[in-house]
């Protein structure tokens, strides 16, 4: 059994480190090169111009849950709007090009599409609900930035590189700094979602793993996680392998990365009790209306999901899953072999 749990869960990378490095090179990308002065200014508006502009910025960036706060803080206190604050605040972490490249290798492609276009909808239809909310006094400039020791960080920048010097310093970022972030919780997701399809039968959960309750129970999963949408994803896999239906699935990739206490703490320092109300409640009836709508389609459309998970593993050849899986672990070695010398270093200090 243990044999075949390390086969199954190798198979899981094989599947996706090709799309999580390719990825991880397309966040670096965009880390570099996002131009970010020119968007808070471009979120300073109010109204569905600036909210849909909100989640189609942050829709693409490598930004988690506990990362995107500092961000939309300045973006706040420089003049964008409540409604685009919070907008670009939930579709920041809930998708992202590594989250949607590790999407397609491990829950098909019919989630890696419906993933991001789920994400905007939720941000949009949030960052609109807030609007209601009574207009409060926006709070001073003493919160410190949150810490963030499990989701990304984004690192001061001080000056302005040239083109090859920024290139490479996003691609280093994501490489470090990001995947240093995600790697933990993605190491756990694959494991997991490699016991679930060794021990347990196809469709385990069928019975009670669809509709409103089953979305319900992804909701209390998901909100209290700090997690990013890259590392929630081997999870979702789990969840889906076991016969949790797609859209119970999509409603825990939307609450999770989205909420958490910290994120709730700064909504409602910034922006108000009303506000922070309205935007727990405003993430959980879109995800589950986005859960609904997804499961309806797949019913509607006779999309047949098991056939989907494997859709990447024929695409992707041989070698370069190999090589890519060969890449990650020496990733991953650098990672785990730094964090045991602090440790050693601290204990003997």
């Amino acid at each position: 059994m243990f044999l075949e749990l390390g086969t199954n869960t190798l198979d899981l990378v094989y599947d996706a480190a090709p799309w999580l490095l390719f990825g991880l090179l397309m966040a670096g990308l965009i880390k570099a090169w996002a131009p970010e002065e020119k968007m808070k200014r471009w979120l300073g508006g109010s109204g569905v111009k600036s909210t849909f502009g909100a989640a189609l910025a942050g829709a693409p960036l490598p930004i988690c849950s506990c990362g995107v706060l500092p961000v939309a803080v300045a973006m706040r206190r420089t003049g964008a709007s409540r409604e685009a604050t919070v907008s670009f605040m939930i579709s920041t972490p809930e998708t992202g090009v590594d989250s949607v490249a590790v999407s397609y290798a491990l829950l098909g492609p019919f989630m890696a599409v419906a993933r991001p276009l789920a994400a905007v909808a939720s941000a949009v239809f949030t960052g609109l609900l807030v609007a209601l909310a009574p207009a409060e006094g926006q709070a001073g400039t003493s919160l410190p930035a949150p810490a963030c020791d499990d989701c990304c960080s984004q690192p001061a920048v001080r000056q302005t590189p040239g083109p090859w010097a920024r290139t490479r310093s996003g691609i280093v970022y994501a490489f470090t700094d990001i995947l240093d972030d995600i790697l933990v919780w993605l190491v756990i997701g694959l494991v997991v979602a490699g016991a679930v399809t060794t021990y347990l039968p196809p469709d385990f959960l069928n019975t009670w793993g669809s509709g409103p309750l089953a979305m319900a129970v992804m909701l209390v999963a998901g909100i209290p996680l700090y997690i990013c949408a890259t590392a929630s994803t081997p999870l979702a896999a789990a969840f889906l392998i076991a016969g949790v239906s797609p859209g119970a699935v999509m409603v825990f990739m939307l609450a999770g990365p989205a909420t958490n206490v910290a994120t709730l703490a700064v909504v409602r320092r910034e922006m108000g009790s009303a506000v922070a109300i309205l935007y727990l409640a405003g993430i959980c009836v879109s995800a589950v209306a986005a859960g609904l709508a997804i499961d309806a389609v797949v019913a509607s459309l006779g999309i047949d999901i098991a056939a989907e998970l494997a859709a990447a593993d024929e695409f992707v050849p041989a070698w370069l899953a190999q090589a890519s899986s060969v890449v990650l672990a020496l990733l991953a070695a650098r990672y785990f072999g730094t964090r045991m010398i602090l440790v050693f270093t601290r204990k003997t200090a």
